[in-house]
């Protein structure tokens, strides 16, 4: 019996292609299907099972690089079958594809028992080659926008930045549909069509999905490929300039790649961390012993603020009125403005605000939550505070961490604080940006506490510094999303002024 007969139908290189963007779009689908809802069974699963959010993260970033890469040798291989091998391009639609896809229609209504005639690629096929291709732009555009939100912030208004996190994942759940329903009934269940493993077809399947082109083929319609020396002069044009152009596609890739550092790359790995311990210092290993705090008396709250009454001098408790000089003579040896241990700098006030890797050291209000308060409660730390400083310590920062005692005269302007109307101002106009789900530029100013722990840009509040603070520099320059009236800036840089009270 002869073997029934085989028709060539992809090369190597195009089965190379096809196993690559297979490849890459499973793995950015997982990675990045599992973003659009963390709180999800199986999303949270996947993500624990790949080893957590920033390596699903990493993991993404790679595949799009492959894909981006996987483009530019496509575009370099199918300008070479057009300009050097002359090939036409079958992919194109026409106005066959129409009459093909009506026929096609009315065969599966059972309205014709007569298939579509389709050529070298069926109109099926060319739907999803350019769907592919209008899908990659799309995605390459958006995730640009995702990768460098910083720098596309500067040219366009922030609201472009959730926009583009919203057509992203839109468009990527569309694609993923149409891989699992369109591509693999038409490849894998209505009939198992096995040529891109090893690029041929029978003249049966060929007969089923490419009769016209098989006419073609019997009848010599198929053009031959032209001489040796016709393509190595063509080559010759063709390998020099897509050289370049690949370079400057290779450099656009990279320039997406490395633009700017996002606020999630900035950020420090996590670590666990004494969120909270009982105020008992342990003494130091010197000759002296170290104080211990007084046992304190229960009460309501059971805090040790006010179970063991402070110093009668703490009423008046400031960074300038000596907790500046205490912070700095106690821990300046490990957190200096050239020594930042942990990240963390508390040579000055603004400096102590700004906080470390491990989180904010002053939370104005909270000392519980401080890690100032909190790292050197549970004892042992270098440069222990004595109990009666720790007290003092734990008074300024329940006080609201202040930097300066309020002026005299300025006690009649104190109703300008965040809770008197400051902080609705604020969040009326930058929540679009600036809110807990959207950090833009690390910045949230959806509370006191977060919007005076700043961004990775610097310090949004400054207290008795409104040329210092972002939220006021960054608005008075205009043209800002959100922009306030000259009537809330004034409000804005007197509130600064005047500290930056929270209530």
């Amino acid at each position: 019996m002869n073997k029934p007969e085989k028709y060539h139908r992809f090369s190597v290189s195009d089965r190379i292609e096809h196993w690559v963007l297979t490849a890459s779009f499973a793995l950015l689908a997982i990675t990045g299907m599992v973003q659009l809802d963390v709180d999800l069974g199986v999303a949270s699963w996947v993500i624990k099972l790949l080893g957590g959010i920033e390596t699903v993260r990493l993991l993404h970033h790679i595949a799009a690089i492959v894909m981006m890469l996987e483009t530019i040798y496509h575009l370099g291989m199918a300008g070479y079958k057009f300009l050097v091998l002359r090939q036409r391009l079958h992919i194109l639609p026409g106005l066959s594809d129409l009459r093909n896809a009506f026929q096609g229609l009315r065969y599966n209504l059972g309205l014709s028992k007569e298939r579509a005639l389709q050529g070298r690629y069926t109109f099926e096929e060319k739907i999803e080659y350019w769907a592919v291709v209008w899908g990659t732009v799309i995605m390459g555009i958006t995730g640009f926008m995702l990768w460098n939100p910083i720098a596309t912030t500067h040219l366009l208004p922030g609201d472009i930045v959730p926009a583009a996190k919203a057509a992203h994942g839109k468009e990527a759940l569309l694609a993923v549909l149409a891989i699992l329903i369109w591509h693999l009934y038409h490849v894998h269940i209505r009939h198992l069509n096995k040529s891109m493993f090893h690029g041929k077809m029978t003249e049966e399947e060929m007969l089923d999905e490419h009769p016209a082109e098989l006419a073609d083929i019997k009848a010599g319609r198929i053009t031959a490929y032209p001489e040796a020396q016709t393509i190595a002069r063509r080559r010759k044009f063709y390998l020099p300039a897509y050289g370049l152009l690949s370079l400057a596609m290779l450099a656009g890739v990279w320039f997406f790649v490395g633009f700017e550092k996002t606020a999630i790359t900035t950020v420090p790995p996590a670590e666990d961390v004494v969120v909270y311990a009982p105020l008992t210092p342990t003494p130091l290993p010197t000759s002296a012993p170290t104080p211990t705090l007084p046992p304190a008396t229960p009460t309501a709250t059971g805090s040790a603020a006010e179970a063991t009454p402070a110093p009668a001098e703490a009423a008046d408790v400031a960074w300038e009125s000596g907790i500046g000089d205490l912070i700095r003579t106690k821990c300046v040896a490990c957190h200096s403005s050239t020594n930042k241990l942990g990240g963390l700098d508390l040579s000055s006030y603004q400096a102590a605000m700004a906080g470390g890797g491990s989180g904010p050291a002053i939370v104005p209000g909270e000392a519980p939550t401080s890690l100032l308060f909190t790292r050197q409660a549970s004892g042992g730390h270098p440069g222990q505070f004595s109990a009666d400083e720790l007290i003092q310590i734990e008074h300024w920062l329940e006080l609201g961490a202040p930097e300066a005692l309020p002026a005299p005269a300025a006690a009649a302007a104190a109703d300008v604080t965040w809770q008197s109307g400051i902080g609705d101002l604020v969040q009326a106009k930058c929540a679009a940006c600036h809110s807990s789900a959207n950090k833009l530029g690390g910045l949230d100013l959806s509370s006191y506490q977060a919007t005076i722990v700043g961004g990775i840009s610097g310090a949004a509040v400054v207290p008795g510094e409104a040329p210092t603070s972002l939220l006021f520099t960054r608005q008075a320059s205009g043209g800002h999303p959100g922009q306030f009236s000259a009537d809330e800036l004034a409000d804005i840089e007197h509130w600064l002024e005047l500290g930056a009270p929270e209530q």
